[in-house]
């Protein structure tokens, strides 16, 4: 059995960030797993812009935020294993994985999980009709397109108004594809507005709000699907359905993280984010094992991403030289307006600023978000508007933390 101070598993830009910022943090022994044969995760194939605006400073595309990550681990002389499958993370820091040597087993002083998320399927969506070919999720066909070659359709309908499926919407467009519908059952996007704009009203694509595809027709290949307005309850409307003649279907319908190492190791999880409860080093409830970016919480911006997991780096270099304190914890949660808080549990008792993470229930004009401590109030910060696809952030300062008992709750309130 090898040992390492800090096992990284998963070599994303969650996995890349997070080891950077262990090793500045005096901790040098670090090493990344990752399945792929390169390191950079899911940006390898998102080719568009808008990559590193709030984190570096310049804008851009994905592989190339990767490569600046990339750079940095290399400089560093940071291990990397990869072609390496984990199979198992247990409680007491050990790492099993696999890969063309055999099984591989490594110990660790502190684990960070970063192993991103995945995009529902259709199996998970119950959409009826056959099974033809041409239904892929978006970031399958993203793959196809930006890194394979392949055009996947002609004609296609978009299932869910996710930045994913926004972004495809404008990319089919660009091979020269026509986009019929983007459909989304909600009635508010979930997509950043910014891709809104960009990738369907500068395209002249419709977004048909409060609408889902309700069922699939043709045999080898799509040749349609229909298309129908939703109720408040999310149930079809059998007098608005209509058909939609197509050759491909894309579905955009949300992203799951992928906790099944987490779940395994007896962490537990917090069925909202369906990520790990954790405090704000970004460590879980299983001491020494931290989680960072779209495993513990999906997040809209990958410069948020590389921002959590320099928190979780720099946690786990803590645990590792033994300054992490293990202080009585204070419990967040959720207030009136807002869908859930994140950190989940609070350590810090005037030590230091803490910033907690959010989203909202629905979209809001302009808002009022409070923190409070009981009557007590930490924190208040104003914002213009409130929307599901936007996460938000409240920094409480290390003052307000002195005598806190809890819980603390992050609630809104709509302005005139």
């Amino acid at each position: 059995m090898k040992y390492h101070d800090i096992v990284i598993v998963g070599g994303g830009p969650a996995g890349m960030a997070a080891a950077v910022a262990a090793f500045d943090a005096g901790v040098t022994d670090v090493a990344i797993l990752d399945r792929e044969e390169k390191l950079g995760g899911i940006l390898k194939q998102c080719i568009h812009n808008g990559f590193g605006l709030h984190k570096l400073g310049r804008e851009l595309t994905g592989p190339e935020y990767a490569d600046v990550y990339r750079a940095e681990v290399e400089k560093r002389g940071i291990a990397v294993y990869t072609n390496t499958m984990v199979t198992a993370v247990s409680p007491e820091r050990v790492v099993t994985a696999q890969n063309r040597s055999g099984v591989l087993t490594l110990s660790a002083g502190a684990v960070v999980l970063a192993m991103g998320c995945r995009e529902r399927s259709r199996g998970a969506l119950n959409i009826s009709g056959t099974r033809p070919a041409g239904v892929y999720s978006a970031g399958t066909a993203q793959k196809l397109m930006n890194c394979e070659g392949y055009r996947v359709g002609e004609r296609v309908v978009i299932l869910g108004s996710g930045d994913i499926g926004l972004i495809m919407a404008r990319r089919l467009s660009l091979e020269g594809a026509k986009v019929e519908a983007v459909c989304e059952i909600m009635p508010y996007s979930g997509g950043l507005i910014r891709n809104i704009v960009q990738c369907l009203e500068d395209f002249g694509i419709p977004l048909y709000l409060s609408h889902t595809v309700a069922e699939i027709h043709g045999r080898r290949r799509v040749e349609g699907v229909t298309i129908a307005e939703v109720d408040d309850k999310r149930r079809v409307i059998e007098a608005t359905k209509r058909y939609v003649p197509c050759d491909t279907l894309l579905l955009s319908c949300g992203l799951i993280p992928e906790n099944e190492l987490t779940r395994a190791a007896g962490i537990p999880m917090d069925p909202v984010t369906g990520g790990a409860l954790v405090d704000e080093h970004r460590q879980t409830a299983v001491p020494g094992i931290f989680a960072c970016g779209n495993v513990l919480q999906v997040h809209d911006l990958v410069d948020y991403v590389s921002d959590e997991a320099e928190i979780a780096g720099a946690g786990a270099a803590a645990f590792v030289r033994n300054k992490a304190e293990n202080r009585a914890a204070v419990t967040t949660k959720a207030g009136n307006g807002v869908r859930y808080v994140l950190p989940q549990q609070v350590r810090a008792d005037g030590g230091e600023d803490v910033s907690l993470f959010l989203r909202v229930v629905r979209p809001f004009g302009k808002v009022r978000y409070t923190v409070s401590d009981g009557e007590r109030v930490l924190a208040t910060a104003n914002r213009l508007k409130a929307a599901p696809g936007e996460m938000e952030k409240i920094t409480v300062s290390r003052d307000k933390w002195q005598n806190v008992t809890g819980p603390v709750t992050v609630s809104l309130e709509e302005l005139a």
